[in-house]
């Protein structure tokens, strides 16, 4: 099987598992997804299979949507409600002293990312080292925040649900930190929902329940995007003889497509709109190279 299905992660999964549980369904063996979501966290998950696996990091849209709650008042290891309690303190913040706050972190910011995380240190992964207990520096990452909102606020429980758009690599939990410290009373990632990735939204995606329903009715390529689907790069056309060319490795002079090619990459596909694969133009080129080819196995049997 090969293709995209969008999974909406159930809470205390990891991606990993979200993933392994998708293969058991599908019977498809490669498969991954296209960025982390902690246990914690829920919501959209892309998980990519067969052919379309070679063309993860080509997805174009890498930004993220979600929808978090804030809690004020304590401080934890991990940033957010499942670690261990370093402090409390007494909250004297009201929603429009939290908006105003918020609001300080549009646009590009730097972050320090989290002890728990995947990411590695001399080649170990950082929340193994934060296990041990140890701590080591870490280098401030630029991300973008395109957008963050204040959709409601509970004064009397100190917390806050907010809506965020952001680049890739940015740590929700890290923001809640950060927020917390400018408000002066520390603050945590209580709950947390990923509602777009890839330029998918939540309401696309399945529950596994969903997906198991859909197997056992033979329904199961309903679920499935095709990946052409989700590469939103210009499209070429190219001649039967061209797309043998292409699917074999083999560069396409531009003069000989249609249309003046700017660098760039481009959704290639044959005259009877079969997707071959994904081309490139390089500055002052003047062929199309092959960049990624595509390959279904269910289209070939």
């Amino acid at each position: 099987m090969t293709g995209i299905i969008l999974i909406n992660k159930p809470k205390n999964m990891t991606s990993f598992g979200a993933v392994a549980r998708v293969r058991r369904i599908t019977g498809e063996k490669k498969a991954g997804h296209t960025g982390t979501l902690d246990p914690m966290a829920t919501g959209v998950l892309p998980v990519v299979m067969g052919g379309a696996t070679r063309f993860c990091e080509l997805l174009p849209v890498h930004d993220k949507k979600y929808r978090a709650r804030l809690k004020l008042g304590v401080t934890t290891d991990t940033l957010d409600v499942t670690g261990k309690v370093l402090s409390e303190r007494e909250v004297n913040v009201t929603a429009d002293e939290f908006v105003k706050i918020i609001h300080k972190y549009l646009g590009e910011i730097e972050q320090v990312p989290p002890m728990y995380s995947a990411l590695s240190k001399d080649g170990v992964r950082l929340y193994e080292l934060a296990r041990k207990g140890v701590e080591v520096e870490r280098e401030k990452r630029r991300v973008v925040i395109h957008s963050i909102e204040l959709v409601q606020g509970d004064d009397l429980n100190h917390e806050y649900v907010i809506d965020v758009s952001c680049s890739a690599g940015t740590y929700i939990r890290t923001l809640a930190d950060d927020i917390g410290r400018d408000l002066g009373c520390g603050g945590i990632l209580a709950e947390l929902c990923r509602t777009a990735a890839n330029g998918f939204e939540l309401s696309r995606c399945f529950s596994f329940e969903e997906l198991e329903v859909l197997s056992a009715e033979g329904r199961l390529s309903e679920a499935v995007i095709p990946v052409d689907k989700a590469l939103t790069y210009p499209k070429v056309k190219v001649t039967e003889a061209q797309a043998v060319r292409f699917s074999n490795g083999g560069e396409l002079m531009i003069s000989r497509l249609k249309g003046s090619l700017a660098p760039g990459f481009y959704s290639v596909y044959s005259d009877a709109e079969r997707f071959l694969g994904l081309g490139e133009v390089s500055e002052n080129s003047d062929s199309l190279a092959v960049k990624r080819v595509f390959v279904d196995k269910n289209r070939q049997a």
